[in-house]
């Protein structure tokens, strides 16, 4: 999944790529094989000429009684009368009035009601209001319909899944619950939350239910695979995950429950509603994200329980979600957790599959830091933190991409090929299967370019953590947001006071930000220090890492790039290790013929590496010390050099 944050609307519409440029499944046109094979709907909202400033609670309620709608204080909404629907559904079987059906979210100012389904923005519901266009008469802000195929595909796999128990072979019934886990679960249970086994897929079906039970939305797909003494489980949603909205086990939850269990998996919320008995709902995308589109639906609780497992990337899922939910009424599992805190594989972050070398010195990527990356120009930065930060969206990383200098269709180019590990154009038979899973990545994209406004940037990152909880954001670069600054005629305090602003996020937000920074001028024959990045020493004070993309074309040939890890607040170790660049894949490697190469060493002082010895390409001096590579690495070397 990814979408772009528009840059002239930067705090309300999310939108799929579009526009002349954009192909099948947000892709790039000229990558496109021919016409396409499905289709997909391509909404073109007018671009805003005046940016639209982020609405607070505050002016909600203001706005609200100045309107004289009442309205009623909740955990994360505000609940209203809702003007969508006619006075006379507003009345219950008694003729009471019914309680308020419109929520407005406190934070972004979005609305759904409840009893019509109407949804839309902030400025959608003044409109409403204030009798300015008629969309939600016209069904314009009602939630958006399902496609066509997708329903189509939806009651084919529903009306060919079956339950369980009436699986012909008591067997393979037998065989589908060891697999699953549901050994213990009961049939009643299964047949209160609908589930069914799809007998050729050998998977478990899981209904997205309207309100109600009044229609099938969607499908949640989980099959299972033996690996060795493990199983594994793969989802796959219908429609795409980006628009599953789906709390499983919603239907089952009364008006008076006040109490729920939110957990990550639908085989945890069978289990749990069956042994406690006990409200619960599964997230539609587990720890990955809570969309805010859901918090309506879970005002009516007094008490969350947050069940999304034992794991340090569980229990940070679980705070980020507290944060959004109204951490006072949520209970966080800490007992089950604590073990897993003092794991220090756990809490040194995310690894990198793709740079194991880069694990060795900065242990992995860590939500809340800052890292300051830099290098010389044309050597290639872009290209490389384009892959450094797709590895960890392929681990699940939510990552938002600010690209200020190369426009999104280059950029989405690269990362397309560098997801594919080769230039589709040469496979277009295999186009259809790489976009569809790079669709599905958690992948975002801002729509600036050029300058921008630092409030407007940090404004647009701060809606994507509540919105899509972006774990990760990459800023390409930091001169880019200089010269709309007027707090000084100073470059060198405007970039103090930008990049105070993103350290401030990093640590108030948990989200980590890599921030490019271009160097000063040095001569040709000089590598690059860390006191080489452009503007005073606050960058690298406030940086908890500093990497440096060196490139010694003029030292030691063409061809020779390093990476340089020259702080690392997290254990201290810094060091080097080479680089190799496949112009097919536009991939960064280690090279493959290198026996030694890793360098660590102990301070900022004499990192320059001497000249390896002739014949021995990535060599490192005898008295340095190595560490000895890992296994030929799949991608090729190619000299040639990637374009910045």
């Amino acid at each position: 999944m990814w979408v772009l944050l528009r840059g002239g609307y930067p705090l309300r519409i999310l939108l799929p790529l579009r526009g002349e440029w954009m192909g099948r499944r947000g892709l790039p046109r000229s990558l496109v094989p021919g016409s396409p094979r499905r289709r997909y709907r391509k909404e073109a909202l007018p671009a805003l000429e005046v940016p639209v400033l982020p609405v607070t609670a505050t002016e909600i309620r203001q706005y609200l009684r100045a309107h004289g709608i009442s309205f009623q204080d909740g955990h994360s909404c505000l609940r209203a009368p809702s003007p969508f629907v006619k006075a006379l559904q507003l009345k219950d079987q008694t003729g009471a009035t019914a309680s308020f059906s419109l929520f407005i979210d406190k934070t972004t100012g979005r609305f759904l009601c409840m009893t019509s389904l109407a949804e839309g923005s902030w400025e959608d519901f003044q409109a409403s209001v204030e009798g300015r266009g008629d969309g939600a008469r016209e069904g314009v802000l009602l939630g958006e319909a399902p496609e066509a195929e997708d329903s189509e595909e939806v009651r084919r796999i529903w009306d060919r899944a079956i339950p369980l128990w009436e699986l012909p072979e008591p067997e393979e019934a037998q065989l589908a619950r060891v697999m699953f886990g549901l050994t213990k679960v009961t049939d009643d249970t299964l047949r209160r939350f609908s589930v069914r086994y799809l007998r050729p897929a050998r998977s478990l079906v899981f209904p997205w239910l309207s309100p109600g039970r009044l229609g099938l939305r969607g499908l949640k797909l989980l099959s299972a695979e033996v690996r060795g003494d493990e199983v594994h489980y793969k989802e796959t949603t219908i429609p795409r995950p980006g628009v599953y909205h789906n709390l499983f086990g919603l239907p089952l939850i009364s008006r008076r429950d006040v109490e729920v269990v939110l957990t990550g998996r639908e085989l945890d919320s069978l289990a749990l509603n069956q042994s406690t008995g006990l409200p619960t709902l599964a997230l539609p995308r587990g720890t990955a994200c809570l969309p805010p589109a859901l918090l309506p639906y879970l005002e009516q609780f007094r008490r969350i329980v947050l069940w999304l497992g034992d794991d340090l990337r569980s229990w940070e899922a679980a705070k980020l979600f507290a944060r959004k939910l109204n951490p006072k009424r949520c209970s966080l599992l800490r007992e089950e957790v604590l073990g897993e805190l003092s794991n220090v594989e756990q809490a040194a972050g995310i690894r990198w599959n793709r740079f194991p070398d880069l694990n060795r010195l900065l242990k992995g990527h860590r939500k809340g830091e800052l890292t300051v990356f830099t290098g010389p120009t044309g050597s290639g930065k872009t290209t490389f933190i384009s892959e450094y930060a797709l590895d960890l969206c392929t681990q699940g990383v939510n990552t938002l991409w600010g690209s200020f200098e190369i426009s999104n269709v280059r950029l989405a180019r690269v990362m397309l090929t560098q997801f594919a590990v080769g230039r589709l154009e040469e496979q277009l038979d295999k186009y259809d299967e790489w976009a569809d899973r790079f669709e599905d990545l958690p992948l975002y994209f801002m729509t600036f370019h050029g300058q921008q406004s630092i409030r407007t940037v940090i404004d647009t990152m701060q809606h994507a953590v509540y919105v899509y909880d972006i774990c990760h954001v990459v800023i390409d670069n930091l001169q880019f947001m200089m010269g709309h600054e007027q707090l000084s005629t100073d470059r060198i305090a405007a970039q103090d006071y930008i990049v105070g602003a993103f350290r401030k996020f990093a640590t108030d937000n948990s989200c980590h930000v890599t921030l490019v920074i271009h160097p000063r001028k040095e001569d040709d024959d000089k590598e690059l220090q860390t006191a080489s990045i452009f503007g005073s020493a606050k960058a690298s004070q406030e940086a908890d890492n500093v990497l440096i993309l060196q490139d010694r074309k003029l030292v030691t040939g063409p061809g020779k790039r390093y990476l340089q890890v020259s702080k690392n607040r997290f254990d201290g170790d810094v060091g080097v290790f080479p680089l190799e660049f496949n112009k097919s894949s536009l991939t960064f490697s280690i090279p493959p013929k290198s026996k030694a190469r890793l360098k660590k060493v102990k301070d900022d002082n004499g990192l320059v590496t001497k000249k390896p010895s002739s014949g021995k390409k990535g060599a490192v001096p005898q008295n340095s010390k190595t560490c000895l590579g890992q296994a030929h690495h799949p991608y090729q070397p190619d000299p040639s050099k990637p374009s910045r």
